[in-house]
C-alpha cells in the first residue's frame, strides 16, 4: 500500500485534502460547549393544589403521582418537593444519554394513570410536564427603572412577546420565568358584605361558573336548509367575559319578587391582577422579570447566545418606552474564554512543535512535511469526532493539544529515515521505499500502543468515564489519522521534495549542533556514573516511590477543580414563616453588601424562592453576584476568594442566614459547588424525627476536619408556624351544614380557587378568587367568614372549630418516594 502512495503523490495529496475539507465543514457544524454533554436528563412533573399546606399536597398530590411514575423506563432517581404555597414539584432524573423525548412521554403515560387519584381541582388546573435541561445558560432580565410599567404589566410582557419567540429559536430547550406575575382576573371577595346579604364564597363561584363560560350558538341557514335560502351565517352570543367591567356585572343574586339584583362588584374588588405574587425579582435596585434561557442538550452554546441577543434586539424595538432588557447572567462568557484561552494555548504549541522540527531537522524541506502532518491530522479529527457525536469543548481541545506533540512524531521518523537512505546514495524514491520498509511496522505499532493507552478511558462507566471519553478518543482519533498520513501523505512528499543535502553552513546551526553534541556526551558520561551506582539508583527511587505515596494521600482531591466562572450564588433563608416583603428587605440589604464588594459588577436576587430545592418559600431568597470581566479584576478578586469575602459580612446580618457558593464546576451537577446528601426516612417516622437526625448528623460532620463547618447546613426545617383548623365535625353536622362546603369556603377565602378562564390578548388566563388581603391578615378574621347551613342560616366558621398554632415544615421533599431532607456542604 505504501508504494502504491509514493508513486502517486497528487492521490495522496487529493486523500488529504478531501480529509481536511471534511474536518473544516464538521468544525462549523460542532456544537461548542464547556464540558461534554454529562448531565442528567430530566423531566419535571409540576401541579398546584390552591391554599393546601405541604403536607396535604405530599400526602394528596405528590405521593400519587409518585407511586405511578416510580420506576419509568431509564429513570436513576426521582425528587420532589411539595410546599405551603400548594406547589407540587417532582423531578425524575435519567440516565446520562437517555433520549429525553422518550422520556417525557413515558412519564406523561405515567402521570395520566394518577389522574384519578388526584383532587378534582388539582386536575383542572391541570398537571404539567416538561423536559428539562438541568442548568440554564443565561438570563434575560427585564427592568422599568422609571416605574411607569409595574411588575405585573413587565411579567405578561415578558410572557405574551418574549418567551414564546425566545422558545423557537434553534438550541433553546425551554425559558422559564422566575418572579412571574401571569395575570389572572382576581375577584377580591369582601367576607362582610357578603355574609351581611347572607351570600356564601360558594355562591360567588356558581355564579361566575355559571355565567363566564363560553358558548357555541350555531348558525342560521345551515344545511339542510329550506330551499332559496341564500345566506348561511354564524350567530355569536357573549359567553366568556374579558373585562373587570363585565365580571362586575356577573349576577350573584337575584330575587325575582322585588326585582332586587346583587352583582359580584357589589361584593367584592375586582381587577386584573396576577396568578400569583408569591415571588419577587431584582437587579440592582429595579424589580425585574427574570428570564432563564435553557440550553437543548447537543446545542452550541455560543450560537444560542448570539440567537438570543439578536432575537431580544429585534423584540426590544416593540418594548414599551421606558422597559429596558439586560444579559447580565451568561455562562457562556466562560465558556468563550476558556475556549479562547484552549485555542491559543493550541496555537503555541503548534508554533513550538514546528520552531522544534525545524530547529532539529535544520531544512525547510524536511520541516514542511512534518508541518503538513499536524493540520491534516487535526482537522481530519474534527470530521471523525462529528460522525461520533462529539462537542468542541475544553476536554476535546486539550486531547487536540496533547496530540500535536504525538501527530507529528510519525512523519519525523518517516523524514528522518528517508534522509538517512539519501545520505546512504540512493535516489528520492528509492529512498523513500527503502526507509519505509524499515518503518512501516513500527509506525504501525507505536500507533496501536498510544490507542492502547487512550481507548480503554472511553470505557470507563460513570460520569468520569462520559466526561474524559471524548478526551481520549479525540487523542486516539488524531494518532490513528496521524499514522494513516505517515503512511501515505508523508511518504509521497518525502519522494517528491527531499533532496540529498550536504553538510549545514548556516553558523547557528553549526553552534547549536555543537552544543547538542556536548550535551549528548554529557549525558552519556553521567548515565555510564549512575551505572556504576545503579544500587544506589535503585534505592533512591524507591525512596521517591514511598515519598510519592506519602505525599499522594496528603494531597486534596476533588472531581474537577474550582474554576472562576465570573458569578457566584448567594442563598438567604429567614426565620421560619418569615413574610415575603421581610425577604425583600433582607435580600436588598445583601445586594448592597454585594454591590459595595471590590470586583462585582451587578447584583440579582430572587425572593421567594429556595435556590438549593427550587421550592417556593417566602422566608427564602437567591443573589447572584455577577463579577467584573476577568482582565479588570486584581489576583485577589478571584471568584473564589470573594466568596469567602463575602462570607464574613452576610453571616454578620442579624435577621437572617446567608451563604455564599461558588457554581458547580459543571454546571448541572448539583445547584452550587460542594457537595449534596439526601437523608432519607426509610421507616416514616415523620418530619420532626428526619429533621432531628439531619441536625445532629450535620453536628457531627461539622466535627470533620476535610468539611467547612460554615458551608455545612440544610434548609429543612419543621418549625413553620402555622395554624390548625380543629373543626367540631359532630357540631356542623348538628347545624345542617354541609362539610365540603366548609371546607371549600376556608379555601376560597385564605388559599383562593381557579373557577374558570377568560381570553385576553389572544391568550387564556385564569378567573380566581379570594378574600381581599384585610380580611385573611389575622388568625382572628376567620370570624368573618360565614358559610350557610341547609335552613338557609349564616354560621361564622369561629363558633365550629378553632385555630391552633402549631408548628410543621414549610415544604416535605422526597427522594426515591421517601420523606427526605437535603443536605449541602
Amino acid at each position: 500500500m505504501v508504494n502504491f502512495f509514493i508513486h502517486r503523490p497528487i492521490f495522496a495529496s487529493a486523500i488529504a485534502i478531501i480529509m481536511v475539507l471534511a474536518g473544516a465543514i464538521a468544525y462549523f457544524l460542532l456544537p461548542v460547549s464547556q464540558f461534554p454533554d454529562i448531565t442528567p436528563p430530566q423531566v419535571v412533573v409540576s401541579a398546584h393544589y390552591p391554599g393546601a399546606s405541604a403536607q396535604v399536597v405530599a400526602d394528596t398530590v405528590t405521593t400519587p403521582l409518585e407511586q405511578q411514575i416510580n420506576g419509568v423506563q431509564g429513570m436513576t432517581y426521582m425528587s420532589s418537593t411539595s410546599s405551603n404555597d400548594g406547589s407540587s414539584t417532582i423531578t425524575i432524573t435519567f440516565d446520562v444519554g437517555y433520549p429525553l423525548s422518550t422520556a417525557a412521554v413515558d412519564v406523561q403515560n405515567r402521570v395520566s394513570q394518577a389522574a384519578s387519584s388526584l383532587p378534582a381541582i388539582v386536575n383542572q388546573g391541570g398537571v404539567t410536564i416538561k423536559k428539562q435541561n438541568p442548568n440554564f445558560v443565561l438570563i434575560v432580565d427585564l427592568t422599568s427603572p422609571d416605574g411607569s410599567v409595574d411588575p405585573v404589566a413587565l411579567s405578561n410582557l415578558a410572557y405574551l412577546q418574549v418567551v414564546d419567540p425566545l422558545k423557537r429559536l434553534p438550541g433553546v430547550g425551554d425559558v422559564q420565568i422566575f418572579g412571574e406575575r401571569r395575570y389572572s382576573m382576581r375577584v377580591w371577595l369582601d367576607p362582610d358584605k357578603l355574609a351581611n346579604l347572607g351570600i356564601t364564597a360558594v355562591d360567588v363561584q356558581n355564579a361566575i361558573a355559571e355565567q363566564n363560560v363560553q358558548v357555541a350558538a350555531g348558525k342560521i341557514g345551515q344545511s339542510p336548509a329550506p330551499a332559496g335560502t341564500a345566506f348561511e351565517m354564524q350567530v355569536n352570543a357573549v359567553g366568556r367575559l374579558s373585562d373587570p367591567k363585565e365580571f362586575g356585572d356577573i349576577v350573584v343574586r337575584a330575587d325575582p319578587a322585588n326585582g332586587s339584583l346583587v352583582r359580584l362588584r357589589d361584593v367584592a374588588r375586582i381587577e386584573l391582577g396576577a396568578l400569583q405574587y408569591s415571588s419577587s425579582a431584582f437587579f440592582g435596585k429595579d424589580p425585574t422579570v427574570v428570564l432563564a434561557v435553557y440550553q437543548m442538550p447537543g446545542s452550541n452554546a455560543l450560537d444560542l447566545q448570539q440567537r438570543v441577543k439578536d432575537k431580544m434586539q429585534e423584540l426590544s424595538a416593540r418594548f414599551p418606552k421606558g422597559v429596558h432588557y439586560a444579559m447580565h447572567y451568561d455562562t457562556t462568557r466562560f465558556v468563550s474564554a476558556s475556549m479562547h484561552d484552549v485555542l491559543i494555548t493550541l496555537g503555541e504549541a503548534l508554533v513550538l512543535v514546528v520552531a522544534v522540527v525545524f530547529i532539529f531537522l535544520q531544512s525547510w524541506r524536511t520541516t514542511i512535511i512534518p508541518t503538513i502532518a499536524i493540520p491534516v491530522s487535526l482537522v481530519a479529527t474534527l470530521a471523525v469526532m462529528y460522525m461520533l457525536g462529539f462537542s468542541l469543548n475544553m476536554l476535546s481541545l486539550l486531547g487536540m493539544v496533547l496530540a500535536i506533540g504525538l501527530v507529528v512524531d510519525d512523519a519525523i521518523v518517516v523524514v528522518e529515515n528517508v534522509e538517512r537512505q539519501l545520505e546512504a546514495g540512493l535516489k528520492p524514491l528509492a529512498a523513500t521505499r527503502a526507509a519505509m520498509a524499515e518503518v512501516t511496522g513500527p509506525i504501525i505499532a507505536t500507533t496501536a500502543v498510544l490507542a492502547a493507552v487512550f481507548i480503554p478511558v472511553a470505557f470507563i462507566p460513570g460520569v468520569s468515564g462520559r466526561l474524559y471519553n471524548q478526551f481520549a478518543l479525540t487523542v486516539a482519533i488524531s494518532v490513528g489519522i496521524s499514522a494513516f498520513n505517515s503512511l501515505t501523505l508523508s511518504p509521497a512528499l518525502s519522494a517528491a521534495f527531499l533532496r540529498h543535502r550536504g553538510e549545514t553552513q548556516f553558523v547557528l546551526f553549526r553552534w547549536f549542533n555543537a552544543g547538542f553534541d556536548w550535551l549528548s556526551h554529557a549525558y552519556a558520561h553521567g548515565v555510564r556514573i549512575l551505572i556504576k551506582l545503579r544500587w544506589a539508583m535503585l534505592g533512591l527511587f524507591a525512596a521517591g516511590l514511598v515519598a510519592t505515596y506519602f505525599v499522594w494521600q496528603k494531597l486534596p482531591s476533588t472531581f474537577l477543580p474550582v474554576e472562576d466562572q465570573g458569578y457566584f450564588f448567594v442563598v438567604i433563608q429567614l426565620p421560619d414563616g418569615a413574610s415575603l416583603e421581610r425577604t425583600d428587605a433582607v435580600a436588598q440589604k445583601a445586594r448592597d453588601i454585594l454591590q459595595n464588594t471590590p470586583g462585582v459588577d451587578i447584583v440579582g436576587s430572587i425572593s421567594g424562592l429556595n435556590f438549593l430545592t427550587s421550592a417556593a418559600q417566602s422566608n427564602s431568597a437567591v443573589e447572584f453576584a455577577i463579577l467584573k470581566p476577568w482582565d479588570e479584576r486584581g489576583p485577589d478578586q478571584n471568584a473564589s476568594k470573594l466568596v469567602e469575602q463575602v462570607r464574613g459580612k452576610l453571616l454578620q446580618m442579624p435577621d437572617a442566614f446567608a451563604l455564599s457558593f461558588d457554581p458547580p464546576s459543571i454546571p448541572g451537577l448539583g445547584t452550587t459547588g460542594g457537595f449534596e446528601f439526601q437523608v432519607e426516612d426509610l421507616s416514616g417516622r415523620g418530619s420532626a424525627a428526619l429533621n432531628e437526625v439531619t441536625q445532629a448528623l450535620i453536628a457531627e460532620a461539622r466535627k470533620q476536619p476535610e468539611l467547612n463547618p460554615q458551608q455545612l447546613f440544610s434548609s429543612f426545617s419543621t418549625s413553620t408556624p402555622q395554624f390548625n383548623y380543629d373543626l367540631d365535625r359532630s357540631k356542623a353536622k348538628l347545624l345542617g351544614l354541609n362539610l365540603p362546603d366548609v371546607f371549600n369556603t376556608l379555601q376560597i377565602y385564605l388559599g383562593s380557587l381557579y373557577v374558570n378562564d377568560f381570553n385576553l390578548f389572544g391568550r387564556t388566563f385564569r378567573v380566581t378568587i379570594q378574600a381581599d388581603k384585610d380580611a385573611r391578615a389575622d388568625a382572628t378574621d376567620i370570624s368573618r367568614l360565614y358559610v350557610r347551613n341547609a335552613s338557609g342560616g349564616m354560621v361564622p366558621l369561629s363558633t365550629l372549630g378553632k385555630l391552633v398554632p402549631i408548628v410543621g415544615p414549610e415544604t416535605v421533599p422526597h427522594y426515591n418516594n421517601n420523606a427526605s431532607a437535603l443536605i449541602n456542604g
